[in-house]
């Protein structure tokens, strides 16, 4: 039988949203990201074989490529953060690139009309490619990044955090 968890999940990835382990899964998807970077990393496997066993029993070798896809995702989960699998090429609605980018719509449509991300018009509807909303994204973060260290690079200059030294 499905749980809520499961149901909530499968959601989430169809409309391309972030998906974390729950509280009480993060030790159990931790473990696995250590097994999977331990196949990984056999020196007797230059090519790591894995097999996905089904509920009934049935049994598949998973292709390299997969098994990498899989080791990332879980290494990314394993470190308790929410991941994303989307696919290349793919074209969003306005809802799921704000969704990925974690912004309103309307916001969106702001950064859109001042052209700080390409799309396309398809009669009234925009659409974006994942490529440049992911590549708006990694430059946005990268700039928070660069203005976080400065702000504590000041706080650290003028006395700020006492408590911390």
């Amino acid at each position: 039988m499905t749980n809520i968890n499961e149901i909530e999940a499968e959601e989430a990835v169809r409309r391309m949203g972030p998906v974390s382990a729950p509280d009480a899964e993060q030790e159990a998807v931790t473990e696995f990201s250590a097994f999977l970077d331990r196949v990984a990393k056999s020196p007797t496997n230059h090519f790591p074989k894995c097999v996905l066993a089904g509920p009934l029993g049935e049994k598949m070798e998973l292709p390299p490529s997969i098994f990498y896809v899989l080791e990332r995702v879980a290494e990314v989960m394993g470190r308790g953060d929410a991941i994303t699998v989307v696919p290349i090429g793919r074209e969003l609605t306005t809802q799921q690139a704000a969704a990925l980018l974690n912004v309103s719509r309307q916001y969106l449509i702001r950064l859109l009309d001042a052209g700080a991300i390409p799309f396309n018009k398809t009669g009234t509807h925009r659409r974006l490619k994942i490529e440049d909303v992911l590549d708006y994204k990694r430059a946005r973060d990268a700039e928070r990044r660069t203005h976080l260290k400065t702000l504590t690079q000041l706080s650290e200059n003028y006395g700020g955090y006492e408590e911390l030294k």
